[in-house]
């Protein structure tokens, strides 16, 4: 998948995603969306009840929409189906950190229901939708 000129700044390496699932196997969460059989999105979260922060108890590690893909909904779509199986697994809601930036995230999260609710030791965003 492609990103747009700008967007790799604000995305962690994918090696973070794969060691999410070696080490969190009963936990992590991903998924990819699919449009016919092309992949169009990729989806990394979390759920682990007894994280010792709370903001990564339900967390949303990664989202990617394919550059060519984006402004067609399928970003919401993931983080519709997200939310329903935070709901699903006893969750009120789900984080996301991310760093701020004019061409970061931030406008995307919003737009999805999530609002800011505190910071991370390094700064970032925490943001929360709730289920």
């Amino acid at each position: 998948m492609s990103l747009k000129p700008g967007q790799e700044e604000f995305l962690s390496p994918v090696s973070y995603g794969i060691a999410a699932t070696v080490v969190n196997p009963l936990t992590s969460w991903q998924r990819v969306v699919l449009d016919d059989d092309q992949v169009v999105g990729f989806l990394s979260a979390n759920f682990e009840p007894e994280a010792p922060y709370e903001h990564f108890r339900s967390v949303l590690w990664r989202i990617n929409v394919d550059a060519d893909e984006q402004r067609r909904g399928i970003g919401r779509f993931a983080v519709e189906k997200l939310t329903e199986e935070a709901c699903q697994r006893g969750f009120d809601h789900v984080n996301v950190m991310y760093e701020a930036g004019e061409t970061g995230p931030e406008a995307f999260f919003r737009s999805v229901g999530f609002e800011p609710i505190g910071e991370t030791e390094f700064g970032e965003v925490i943001a929360q939708v709730h289920v």
